[in-house]
C-alpha cells in the first residue's frame, strides 16, 4: 500500500508524479503494489501525518487488499512511525527506508555495502524507542536488508560503535580514492563523469561509449559502485569515463553523505555528462532534483553538457542539448566530438624539435599522440606530430 500526501491542490499533481515513482520503487525493492492513496489536506498531521481518520480508511483498505506493508512517500518521524505501525498493525517504511533497502539489494563491492549500512544505522540511531530496544519486530523483508537483521538487534552504544568503525573504512577508501585520481591527474589524462536521474541511460550510454558491459536494466538504482573505463579516440587521444548512481527526488541526506567517497569522481571530474531521460515527463523537475544533489556534494560549478538520451522514443527536445540514443547510437559520434572539443582533445598539428638525447620526452610524443615525421640531423631530432590541443602547451619550447 502507497500512500502520498498533497498539500493543496496546485501541489496534487507533483504529488501524484511521486507517488507514482514510489511505485516503482517499491516493485524494484520486489514488492507488489496492490493500491496507492493520494490525501489532500492543509498541513501534514503531527502524530500520523494522515490524521487518525485517514489511518482508519487505510487500514480498512489494507484489510480488504491483504496488503502487508504500508509505504508513506514523506520521510516519517521516529514518534509518526510507530503510531501508524501501531495502528495500522503492519509494517510502515518510509521513502528513506525504502531507496535504503533498494541499495542494500543492488550493493556489490565491500565499498558500496558499507556505505549503504552506514546510511541505514544512521537512519536507524534515532529510532530507537531506547537503550536495549531490539528490533526482531520489523521481521523479515523490504526495509530490513543490507546489515542484517542479526547487526541491526542492539542497542544504541553498539550501533555507534559500528558506525566509527565504518565512517573510518569509508575514510580509508577515500584516501585510496585520491590516490588513484592523482596518479590519474600525472598521466593526464581527463575524466568525464555521467551523472543524472536514476533510469536516464547513464549504462546504456556508458557501455555505447566504453563498448564496456555494464548491467543494464530498467529497475532503479542498478548502479551504485562507479565504474571507470578508458575511451580511445585513436592518435593517443583518450579520456576516462566513469558511470555513477543515479539521483532522485528526495534524495535522503544521510545516502549522499555516506556516498560522498564515490562521489567525489563527480566533484574531481573535468567534464560532467548530465544525461536527461526525454522520453519521460516532468523532466525539468528531475533536472532540479540532480542540479539539487550536485550542489550539496559541490559538483555544481563542474563544466557540464546536456545530454538528452532516448530521443527516438521522444522526437523534438532543446537545441541547446545534445541529442543522442545510447540503444540506438544515434547521435552518439557527435557526443564523442562534443566531449572531445570541451576536453582539448582535438588533434593539433605540431612540429617538434628535441636533442637526440632527450629520449624521455621524444617517446612522451610517440605515447601521447600520433606521429607522423621522425627527422634526425647533428645530434636533433625533429618530429611531425598531431598532438591533443591540451598537450601542446606541454611541448611549447620545442615548437618549431
Amino acid at each position: 500500500m502507497l500512500v502520498g500526501v498533497s498539500l493543496g491542490t496546485r501541489e496534487r499533481l507533483r504529488a501524484s508524479a511521486a507517488l507514482e515513482e514510489l511505485a516503482q520503487l517499491a516493485e524494484s525493492a520486489g514488492a507488489r503494489v496492490v493500491e496507492s492513496v493520494l490525501q489532500e489536506r492543509p498541513r501534514r498531521d503531527a502524530a500520523t501525518l494522515i490524521g487518525r481518520g485517514k489511518v482508519e480508511e487505510l487500514k480498512r483498505l489494507c484489510d480488504e487488499t491483504a496488503a502487508d506493508l504500508v509505504v508513506f512517500d514523506d520521510e516519517l518521524s521516529p514518534a509518526q512511525q510507530r503510531n501508524l505501525e501501531e495502528r495500522l498493525e503492519r509494517k510502515t517504511l518510509d521513502r528513506t527506508q525504502l531507496i535504503l533497502d533498494i541499495f542494500a539489494r543492488r550493493a556489490r563491492t565491500r565499498e558500496g555495502r558499507l556505505q549503504v549500512e552506514l546510511a541505514q544505522l544512521e537512519y536507524l540511531l534515532p529510532r530507537l524507542a531506547g537503550k536495549g530496544v531490539l528490533l526482531s519486530r520489523l521481521g523479515g523483508g523490504i526495509g530490513t536488508r543490507g546489515p542484517g537483521e542479526t547487526k541491526l538487534e542492539t542497542d544504541r552504544r553498539r550501533i555507534r560503535q559500528r558506525i566509527q568503525v565504518i565512517r573510518r573504512e569509508i575514510e580509508r577508501v577515500r584516501r585510496e580514492r585520491h590516490t588513484r585520481r592523482e596518479a590519474r591527474s600525472r598521466r593526464e589524462v581527463p575524466v568525464v563523469a555521467l551523472v543524472g536521474y536514476t533510469n536516464a541511460g547513464k549504462s546504456t550510454l556508458f557501455n555505447g561509449l566504453t563498448r564496456a558491459e555494464a548491467v543494464v536494466s530498467d529497475q532503479l538504482f542498478m548502479t551504485l559502485d562507479p565504474l571507470v573505463r578508458a575511451v580511445r579516440l585513436g592518435g593517443g587521444r583518450e579520456f576516462l569515463l566513469v558511470d555513477t548512481v543515479g539521483f532522485i527526488q528526495k534524495l535522503p541526506h544521510a545516502l549522499v553523505a555516506a556516498f560522498r567517497a564515490t562521489l567525489e569522481e563527480v566533484t574531481e571530474a573535468d567534464l560532467l555528462l548530465h544525461v536527461v531521460d526525454a522520453s519521460t515527463p516532468g523532466v525539468e523537475e528531475r533536472e532540479a532534483a540532480v542540479g539539487a544533489v550536485l550542489r550539496e556534494i559541490g559538483a555544481a560549478e563542474r563544466p557540464q553538457l546536456l545530454v538528452l538520451n532516448k530521443v527516438d522514443l521522444a522526437p523534438g527536445g532543446r537545441a541547446a542539448a545534445l541529442r543522442v540514443s545510447a540503444l540506438t547510437g544515434e547521435g552518439m559520434a557527435g557526443l564523442v566530438a562534443a566531449i572531445a572539443s570541451r576536453l582539448e582533445l582535438l588533434p593539433l598539428r605540431v612540429r617538434l624539435r628535441f636533442r637526440s638525447v632527450d629520449r624521455g620526452r621524444i617517446a612522451a610524443v610517440y605515447a601521447s599522440g600520433r606521429v607522423l615525421g621522425h627527422v634526425e640531423d647533428g645530434g636533433y631530432v625533429e618530429l611531425e606530430a598531431e598532438l591533443p590541443g591540451r598537450l601542446v602547451e606541454r611541448y611549447r619550447e620545442h615548437v618549431q
